[in-house]
């Protein structure tokens, strides 16, 4: 196979750091992008393959040109993105969530899903040959919220709306985009599933939690498709999570 380059975003840890393994190890060339200098170096030790490590913030328009920029000067192009940063805050009521958490949702999960995509999207209409894939990191949010999740669910079936816009018209320019919903993937982020989150009545349950290795492989697994094939949409959950049926 041709050597083809692959970027993830929010590489330095859980679902990031266990897709940008599971894509070194099918043989992708892997830029890291993050905040964090010192955990994307920790997950290129992590990855059997060559990385770039490359700091920015998604939320940053000029740091997310620069960080494009130079992935093009090092790789010459672009063949996949991981479009996989995120963010929360601690579940809230409606009625007591404040416009400054609102907005630290939003800037990342959408603004920064955006910036990445339009960024990745125009240098693989360009490129020769043409062509690349987009994974967007949505969530089973994007299908059945938890109460207290506004900004979290809001976007999430925000990122759904533009993942499948950006399908169409991708479509000229071979770039096929699709969506990974994950549900109760064990990570930093997930870890207070089990000890108990609040369910449809407000009650409080811990929730089954899966591998999040088995998340990264799924989206090793949707890569590696020609482009003529796309998986618009793959849910990957715990099995036992309440989240089929009531509960």
């Amino acid at each position: 196979m041709a050597q083809k380059f692959a970027l993830v975003t929010g590489a330095g840890s859980g679902v990031g750091r266990a897709a940008s393994i599971a894509l070194a190890a099918d043989g992708w060339t892997v830029a890291l992008l993050g905040r964090r200098r010192d955990a994307l170096e920790e997950t290129a030790g992590l990855c059997k393959g060559a990385t770039l490590v490359v700091p920015a913030d998604v939320t940053d328009p000029a740091q997310i040109d620069a960080a494009f920029a130079t992935i093009e000067k090092e790789f010459g192009r672009l063949d996949l993105l991981f479009n996989n940063a995120g963010n929360n805050v601690p579940g809230t009521p409606f009625e007591e969530l404040t416009a400054e958490q609102w907005f630290k949702v939003v800037n990342v999960n959408l603004n920064g899903v955006f910036l990445c995509a339009h960024a990745a999207f125009r240098m693989m209409a360009k490129q020769s040959p043409v062509g690349g894939r987009i994974i967007n990191n949505g969530s089973i949010s994007a299908h059945a919220p938890r109460p207290g999740s506004a900004p979290y669910t809001s976007t999430k079936h925000a990122v759904t709306g533009l993942t499948k816009s950006m399908n169409l018209d991708g479509r000229r320019f071979d770039i096929a985009v699709g969506q990974i919903d994950i549900g109760n993937a064990a990570t930093p982020m997930a870890e207070r599933m089990a000890r108990g989150v609040p369910q449809a009545d407000w009650t409080i349950k811990a929730e089954p939690l899966m591998d999040v290795d088995h998340v990264g492989q799924a989206v090793a697994q949707m890569a590696a498709w020609p482009l003529a094939t796309n998986v618009l949409t793959m849910t990957i959950m715990a099995t036992k999570m309440p989240f089929v049926g009531r509960g």
